[in-house]
C-alpha cells in the first residue's frame, strides 16, 4: 500500500495525502477526515524515502518504558536524557504497559523520531522484530533472545548468584527466593543465579521456598507472608528487587519477627531508599545512570550509520551489604 493508492480511493492527489500526515491545519476538515478514516481502515504506516530516512533527522527519540510508576527506571531515563540533550537530542517518552501500542510505533513509522531505546523486552516478539529491521533500537536494563541488536545490562545470574553467596556465607542454610515476574527474562536469570549458589554449596532447594512474585510492593507482601506460613521457616529470604523487599519486610515485621535476627533479607537494585529504610536493604547495585548513557550513546551511533563491532554490553554491579543480611554474629546458622 502505497500514497498514492490512499489518494485514489479518496479520490485526492498524492500530495494532499501528503499533507494531511505533515501539515493537516493546511487542509479542510472533510477532506482531512477522509483520508484519515481511510488511512486507518487500511492501516497504511507511512514512510520516508529511504534517502530521507538516512539524511534528515528529527533530532528526537523515543524511549519505550514498561512501568512508569517504577523507580528504578528514574535513573536510567535521567543518563539518556544527559547525554541525548548533550548531542542536541531530546527525548519522547512512551509508558507501555509492557504492551507496545500502535502510537508508538507510529511514531516511528512516520518518522517523527530517528530511533528508540527499549527498557523492556516484554513486547510481542513479531512487534519487536518489526521495528528493529527498520529502525535504529537499543535495549537497556534486560537483554533479548530474539533480536540481533544492541544491549545493555549486568549479568543477572552472576549477580543473583553473588547475593546468595553472601547469606551462605553467613552461615543460612533454608534460604527462599520470592520471584519477580516469570515472563521477565532477568527473573529467570535470577532465579538460575539463585539455584547454582544453592547447589554449588551444595544445598537443598526447596521448591516451598520458591515463590513466584509479581513486581511491587504488595506482591513482595504477599509472598512473603508464604513463606512465614510454612512449617520450617527460611532464615534468609532472596527478592527479586527492593521495591518487593519492601513489602517482605513489612511482611516479617507484622508477624512480629526481627530482620535480620529471625529473618535476614537481600534484594536488588540499589534503589534511593533502600538505604534509608529501617534495617536499611542489603542489595544488588546496577549502574542505572550508566546503563542510560551507554544505550543512548550505541543509538546516537546507529542513527549516524556506524557500525557497532560489539553489540552486548555487560556493565558492572556490585554488593552493597546493609542491616537487613546483618552480620556473622547476628544471624541465624541452622
Amino acid at each position: 500500500m502505497k500514497m498514492k493508492d490512499i489518494a485514489k480511493i479518496v479520490n485526492v492527489s498524492p500530495a494532499t495525502v501528503s499533507r494531511v500526515l505533515r501539515q493537516p491545519n493546511l487542509v479542510n476538515k472533510e477532506t482531512r477526515e477522509r483520508v484519515l478514516k481511510t488511512i486507518k481502515e487500511l492501516n497504511y504506516q507511512p514512510h520516508m524515502i529511504a534517502s530521507q530516512f538516512r539524511t534528515k533527522k528529527t533530532k528526537s527519540i523515543l524511549v519505550l518504558i514498561p512501568d512508569i510508576s517504577d523507580p528504578f527506571f528514574a535513573q536510567v531515563l535521567r543518563g539518556i536524557e544527559h547525554t541525548a540533550v548533550k548531542h542536541g537530542y531530546k527525548v519522547l517518552l512512551g509508558d507501555t504497559e509492557n504492551n507496545v501500542q500502535g502510537e508508538f510505533i507510529g511514531l516511528l513509522s512516520q518518522k517523527q523520531v530517528d530511533g528508540v531505546i527499549l527498557l523492556t523486552a516484554r513486547i510481542d516478539e513479531e512487534n519487536l522484530r518489526g521495528i528493529s529491521s527498520q529502525f535504529p533500537m537499543v535495549l537497556a536494563c534486560e537483554y533479548s533472545e530474539i533480536l540481533d541488536i544492541p544491549t545493555v545490562s549486568i549479568d543477572n545470574i552472576s549477580s543473583a548468584r553473588k547475593i546468595t553467596e553472601h547469606l551462605i556465607t553467613l552461615g543460612h542454610k533454608r534460604i527462599a527466593h520470592i520471584t519477580g515476574p516469570m515472563d521477565v527474562i532477568i527473573s529467570r536469570d535470577r532465579l538460575i543465579g539463585y539455584k547454582q549458589a544453592m547447589m554449588i554449596h551444595d544445598l537443598k532447594i526447596e521448591s516451598a521456598y520458591i515463590q513466584g512474585g509479581s513486581q511491587g510492593i504488595e506482591s513482595g507482601y504477599n509472598q512473603m507472608i508464604k513463606l512465614l506460613s510454612l512449617d520450617h521457616l527460611p532464615t534468609a529470604v532472596f527478592v527479586f528487587n527492593d521495591e518487593m523487599a519492601i513489602g517482605a519486610i513489612k511482611a516479617i515485621k507484622d508477624s512480629g519477627m526481627r530482620i535480620p535476627n529471625d529473618i535476614a533479607i537481600v534484594a536488588f537494585d540499589n534503589l534511593k531508599i533502600s538505604s534509608l529504610l529501617e534495617p536499611s536493604i542489603t542489595t544488588i547495585h546496577q549502574p542505572k545512570y550508566e546503563m542510560g548513557k551507554k544505550a543512548m550513546t550505541l543509538l546516537l551511533k546507529l542513527i549516524n550509520g556506524e557500525n557497532l563491532t560489539q553489540k552486548k554490553y555487560i556493565m558492572q554491579d556490585e554488593l552493597i551489604i546493609r542491616e537487613s543480611s546483618g552480620s556473622e554474629n547476628n544471624c541465624l546458622k541452622v
